[in-house]
């Protein structure tokens, strides 16, 4: 019970301004919802500058969902290996099929079918400011505005959040749920929670143990609340298999073969291994020594809500202990310690409040305390930068590629396609070929040689500029900019193109015979 009830913040507030009840968690429009409108508007115009500035952090954000739903549409895209082998479920790419549609219409040439889906994303992270004004309310309006403060403004939660991922998609979908289910739950909160929790599973499947940890510590020992919140469960997950049955795949089988190619053939080391101590590296390196803050005011936050702080770190040892790792794979715990810390930073205005110097100061020193420890590390070092312009430079070269009225067919020459902000983008109708050197129909010929023979399928070629020399001298350079870690350009020569010339070479031809 004491797990379920701190959570609640049923603990008394430690100043004199009362916790609200549960009628009161949102409270009067005089009191509670001025300020929570005012962070949301605030969180939101934070988020959809991040929506629109064109970064992609990691492929699966269009390979992996925004491709298949392009793909749901009727239209050409790339398809990866992930998908040929089943490894992957139909939910979220059928989310997104809508926004994509409806974006393609109001801005033709693939921006808009890209930019909607991100603005989708980021409008349903709000999703976590609400939830942490909410819990905060628990305890007191102080840690309701600090809380949610927090989570509109933390540069984590800003950098990930309109970024079509299963990772933020999920854990927007757990915090409101833990809201939902604890606190003395209605019947009705219970189940709705327990849909959220469902959706968030399919959403990120690796998840579940911060999700199983969740639902048991919010039912100990009201062990009965379970039955609603598995039947709310059981109802999502019928959903999200009937999603899967309308495509032709059999329910949750990407389940199975996502967990038998990662964890029995061990695919997921092929795209590298870190030690279980990567994650506590990672937190030194983007926090450096700041780090002690957040420390501090997780540790004094810890006794508003132990059981938010135990699902982080489940979460985080669980993912410590696989051996391919990625910083988004643990959002969840990066969200739920900013609540924690947030929680424990309200504290702190409430002692500061208790010195008649500081009294009317409190709220505003630990408030831009938040902002400038936030916007000073989001560009603290060289790999949190990095994650701000990735594929930008990218984004640039497919505009200017998806504009060309003259392109009848792009080349990418020793280009890595998962670097490309996805087909549609680059090339639309037009005809896409990949020329690797590892492919091995092109592995026994010259470079040089392999271009001259396909150069009448393609009038523009995407290229390293090292590469420059490999290329029929009738291609000249355009532009360049930063793909990945060195400069692409685009190479460009005059007249049409015939495309049985490099048939063998289309791009998803190439990648099944690389198995990418």
């Amino acid at each position: 019970m004491l797990l379920q009830k701190t959570i609640g913040g049923t603990m008394t507030s430690t100043s004199a301004e009362a916790a609200p009840g549960r009628a009161g968690m949102v409270g009067r429009a005089s009191g509670r919802l001025h300020p929570l409108f005012a962070l949301l508007l605030l969180a939101l115009a934070i988020r959809v500058a991040a929506a629109v500035w064109p970064n992609v952090i990691y492929p699966d954000e269009v390979f992996q969902y925004l491709e298949p739903a392009w793909r749901m549409l009727g239209h050409d895209g790339v398809l990866t290996w992930e998908w040929r082998e089943g490894i992957r479920g139909w939910f979220l790419p059928t989310l997104l099929a809508g926004p994509v549609a409806l974006g393609d219409a109001i801005a033709p040439g693939g921006a808009g079918a890209f930019l909607l889906p991100r603005l989708i994303a980021a409008s349903a992270s709000l999703a976590i400011v609400a939830s942490a004004w909410c819990l905060g309310a628990r305890v007191s309006r102080t840690h309701a505005v600090v809380a949610a403060f927090a989570a509109a403004t933390w540069f984590e939660l800003i950098m990930l959040a309109p970024h079509t991922l299963g990772e933020p998609l999920a854990t927007a979908l757990i915090v409101p749920a833990a809201l939902l289910i604890t606190d003395h739950p209605s019947q009705r909160r219970l189940a709705i929670g327990g849909a959220l929790l469902a959706f968030a599973f399919v959403c990120r499947f690796q998840y579940a143990p911060a999700i199983a940890v969740l639902a048991f510590g919010a039912c100990w020992p009201r062990w009965r609340n379970l039955v609603p919140m598995v039947a709310g469960g059981l109802v999502a997950l019928l959903l999200a298999a009937a999603i899967d049955l309308a495509h032709g795949a059999v329910p949750f089988a990407w389940l199975i073969a996502n967990i038998k190619e990662n964890l029995v053939h061990d695919r997921a080391i092929e795209f590298g291994v870190s030690p279980p101590s990567a994650y506590l590296i990672d937190f030194l390196t983007v926090w450096s020594v700041a780090i002690l803050l957040p420390l501090a005011a997780i540790w004094r936050g810890s006794r508003h809500a132990p059981l938010l702080l135990a699902v982080a770190l489940v979460n985080l040892v669980f993912h410590s202990l696989i051996a391919h790792k990625e910083y988004r794979f643990v959002f969840l715990s990066l969200v739920l310690f900013t609540i924690v810390a947030a929680l424990g930073s309200a504290d702190w205005v409430q002692w500061l409040r208790t010195k008649a110097t500081w009294r009317r100061l409190a709220l505003p020193i630990v408030l831009g305390g938040w902002a400038l420890l936030s916007v000073a590390l989001a560009g603290a070092n060289e790999g949190m930068r990095e994650y701000w312009t990735r594929g930008v430079g990218a984004a640039r070269l497919a505009a200017e590629l998806r504009s060309d009225p003259q392109m009848c067919g792009l080349a990418l020459y020793n280009v890595r396609f998962q670097q490309l902000p996805g087909r549609e983008r680059l090339v639309g109708p037009v005809p896409l070929y990949a020329l690797q050197p590892a492919d091995p129909l092109a592995e026994m010929i010259l470079p040089p040689l392999l271009l001259q023979a396909t150069r009448p399928a393609f009038n523009r070629i995407l290229a390293r500029p090292e590469a420059a020399s490999d290329l029929p001298v009738d291609f000249s350079r355009q532009s360049c900019a930063r793909v990945g870690f060195s400069d692409a350009c685009i190479y460009a020569r005059g007249g049409s193109c015939d495309a049985s010339v490099a048939a063998p070479f289309v791009i998803n031809d190439v990648l099944v015979r690389m198995g990418q």
